[in-house]
């Protein structure tokens, strides 16, 4: 029998978000025997020796082997893929909320390393690094088409060194930020009031995320006795621990269920509810999510949005619904597997792989970016990686289309990007504005709505060009 530890970060490496997960889980390998299968290990054998034999410089079995692992298993979907030892061993470091590193989350895609998400209070997010930047240079070295285990060390080093990465971000040209390493200890729940109004964010799901939200309403409601109502911050999470995910939940539900997996069996369901009791005694919640929530953030805000316990506003999630396993070798003595054995469905039975969790009020952070989203210019998602698993229910993402609010013509842009550090400051807070709208005033249905925005360019609707501002418009 094998420990097995699920997982259900929304990222291949972490270098600084909490974003891994376990359960204590047993299973049990049953190996089938195939002809065909003994021929390729057999052809696997013949390759390696000629490699040994031949190649033109002397050549490290070990890493030629574990980079076979690797190859084999990342194969099957972005998500999954071999540990070597100490890849494993950083793991789980980074689930304890206690780790060295940048503060990045990353993934690969075509063979370049690209940012799910900067973890807050880091050095990443401090230097404005954003979701879906690429990086294609550590140190002057280029990293594009290295395995993304060995671009994380070269990202990796001591604390208090720094680290110059070479970003590529659309619409602006290459330019180079230059880091200071740090042992990242990221404080996963920052609080505060807005008026009448708690505010709650939440960076990353690790060991201490439950318990740091309790704290956290408690001290708002300790200070504040009348508070109204709480925004529930999920913006840029990338995800973490399953426990927490549903641990989280049942701080804002009165029991019932929160999420529920199925792996390749469908009679095999497993299924997480809340304990009775609401913290908040049914005050009204509005959840703020964006394209860099993924995992356990979709796991909460798909949750509370199908048992009508909160009403979800921003951007659609990033769409990963899929579960890995990290299975150790010989008690992790030669590393890990990390394996997706299952996709998680929301509590109406809504598959979230690809699709990701649409909000009730669509609302943009800038104009650029609402620009971007009726362009089709705005694809960082789950489903614009390579093999990424499908959606259970054959649903597809939504395409090109103009989001139903962005920022009007009087909210000062300009002023808000002069800043040099990232802010969650109110006036330079679009989203956060409209969620405080909705909470005031009693829903988003009863929230009056701002003229939707309109592209600047013609968009292709039907195989035909369509003028700018008529690409929602039916034919």
């Amino acid at each position: 029998m094998l420990k097995k530890n699920l997982l259900i970060g929304a990222c291949a490496f972490v270098m600084g978000a909490g974003a891994m997960a376990y359960v204590g889980q047993t299973a049990q390998a049953t190996a089938q025997p195939r002809a065909q299968t003994y021929k390729m290990l057999e052809l696997f054998g013949d390759v390696l020796d000629i490699v040994q034999k031949q190649y033109v410089v002397e050549v490290d079995d070990k890493k030629l082997i574990q980079a076979a692992l690797e190859g084999m298993v990342s194969s099957l979907d972005p998500h999954s893929g071999y540990l070597a030892p100490e890849g494993f061993e950083d793991m789980q470091d980074s689930t304890r909320g206690e780790y060295g590193g940048l503060g990045i989350e990353i993934t690969s895609e075509e063979g370049v390393v690209k940012i799910i998400s900067p973890m807050d209070g880091t050095p990443a997010s401090r230097a404005g690094l954003q979701p879906g930047d690429y990086i294609t240079a550590v140190n002057g070295e280029s990293v594009i088409g290295l395995p993304t285990n060995e671009a994380v060390k070269l990202m990796r080093g001591p604390a208090g060194e720094k680290v110059t990465l070479t970003i590529a971000r659309e619409k602006t040209d290459p330019f180079d930020v230059t880091l200071t390493r740090e042992v990242i200890k990221p404080k996963s729940v920052t609080a505060r009031m807005e008026g009448d109004y708690g505010y709650v964010r939440l960076s990353g799901f690790n060991e201490k995320a439950t318990d740091e939200v309790i704290a956290a309403i408690k001290q708002l409601q300790a200070a504040n006795p009348r508070m109204k109502g709480l925004v529930f911050d999920l913006r840029n999470n990338p995800g973490g621990l399953l426990d927490q995910a549903v641990g989280v939940s049942d701080i804002f539900l009165d029991g019932g269920e929160v999420v529920s997996q199925r792996g390749r069996d469908p009679r095999d369901i497993e299924r997480y509810n809340a304990r009775p009791g609401d913290m908040l005694n049914g005050l009204p919640v509005v959840v703020l999510v964006n394209s860099g929530s993924a995992s356990a953030a979709e796991i909460v805000a798909g949750a509370l949005q199908d048992r009508r316990r909160a009403e979800v506003i921003g951007l659609t999630s990033f769409g990963k619904g899929s579960v890995q396993t990290v299975i150790p070798l010989r008690g992790g003595v030669d590393g890990a597997l990390k394996l997706t054995t299952a996709r998680y469905y929301t509590p109406s039975g809504r598959s979230i792989q690809r699709t990701g969790i649409e909000p009730d009020l669509e609302v943009a952070s800038s104009r650029e970016q609402a620009e971007l989203i009726a362009t089709r210019s705005f694809q960082f998602s789950e489903a614009s990686l390579r093999g990424a698993l499908s959606a259970d229910e054959g649903k597809e993402r939504r395409g090109a289309h103009s989001p139903a609010e962005a920022p009007p013509g009087t909210f000062d842009e300009e002023g808000c990007k002069k800043r040099t550090t990232p802010t969650l400051e109110l006036k330079c807070d679009f989203q956060l504005q409209r969620a405080l709208d909705v909470l005031r005033n009693g829903g988003v249905a009863a929230t009056p709505k701002l003229p939707k925005p309109q592209p600047k360019v013609a968009s292709v609707v039907g195989g035909r060009v369509v003028p700018p501002g008529q690409g929602d418009k039916p034919e």
